[in-house]
């Protein structure tokens, strides 16, 4: 029962909240509840420590520490604020789990003689993100010419597929694979060497970027139609880009030319990665899928120039 002066005792204040005495104690230890000592050296509590309590009962129901709900209590955050950091803490925890989920998945239904491999590839990928952090630091790596940041940020949202919120197992292989290509030397080898050739021959490598990006928004419904690689006013504007950032025109001579040096865009590397970024990212027709497709009609209009279409 609460004394004259309006304070109670610990074991009141545990019938009043429903809180066990040594929870209560433990929350005095940790500075969480307001008391003071009677002069018998006894803890005494007034009516805001019942408002405390309350708050403190309720925030732990929801997951939350100590310290986020000291924070509160000092008046340091508000309840929007823990609540919120909590939601995105247990947001990247369940992201987290649903990859291990999806990988074990993976692993169990890969057949007896893929499983070792299988096994191997997705144990070198922590999560999602992390195998994005690989892949976005594996094109910075290849960029030789200055691009802006905002044309950077660009190409890696079109390059590096975003880790989906629940993957399946396809997904996580698509993303380990991926993880496994960036750490390809020969295949980074020949990026930075086209880099390279590029940064000699373009002035304005984001203009350059951009050129191919719209050359590739061009033949992306005609990819996504099933087209073979064909001539046509996609082609030609792909062609057009890249001569006039070179000085020169569109001719059977440049197009050879052209066609030699995007070689490293076609090799059996980058065909599998476009592959992968379109299972990782459940879009069969990416950018990348539709810039083979460019440069794939590019050979056929060099080494078939009579040809249909």
């Amino acid at each position: 029962m609460p004394l004259l002066d309006g304070t109670f005792g610990i074991g009141d204040l545990a019938r009043l909240t429903g809180v066990p005495v040594r929870t209560i104690r433990f929350y005095c230890d940790e500075g969480l509840i307001d008391s003071v000592r009677s002069t018998g050296g006894h803890r005494r509590f007034d009516h805001a420590a019942v408002e405390q309590l309350g708050l403190v009962r309720r925030l732990r129901a929801f997951g939350l520490g100590l310290p986020s709900i000291r924070h509160v209590l000092v008046g340091e955050r508000s309840v929007a604020e823990v609540v919120a950091a909590e939601r995105a803490a247990l947001d990247v925890r369940l992201a987290d789990l649903a990859w291990r989920r999806a990988s074990l998945r993976a692993v169990e239904e890969a057949g007896p003689a893929d499983r070792a491999a299988r096994l191997e590839l997705l144990a070198a990928v922590e999560n999602g993100g992390a195998a994005r952090d690989v892949l976005i630091g594996f094109w910075r790596r290849t960029m030789v010419a200055p691009v802006t940041e905002a044309m950077l940020s660009a190409f890696v949202t079109m390059a590096v597929p975003e880790p989906p919120v629940d993957p399946t197992p396809p997904q996580v292989v698509a993303f380990a694979e991926l993880f496994a290509l960036a750490g390809d030397r020969t295949l980074t080898r020949g990026l930075l060497a086209m880099a390279r050739a590029n940064a000699e021959l373009v002035a304005d490598e984001d203009e350059l970027m951009t050129g191919i990006s719209q050359a590739c928004a061009l033949a992306e419904p005609v990819v996504r139609a099933g087209a073979p690689p064909r001539a046509g006013p996609e082609l030609d504007r792909f062609v057009a880009v890249h001569a006039s950032l070179r000085g020169d025109s569109d001719t059977p001579r440049f197009r050879s030319r052209l066609l030699a040096h995007v070689a490293a865009d076609r090799v059996p590397g980058m065909r599998r990665y476009w592959r992968l970024v379109a299972e990782a990212g459940g879009d069969p027709v990416s950018v990348g899928v539709s810039h083979l497709w460019l440069t794939d009609s590019l050979e056929r209009s060099v080494t078939q120039p009579g040809g249909p279409g």
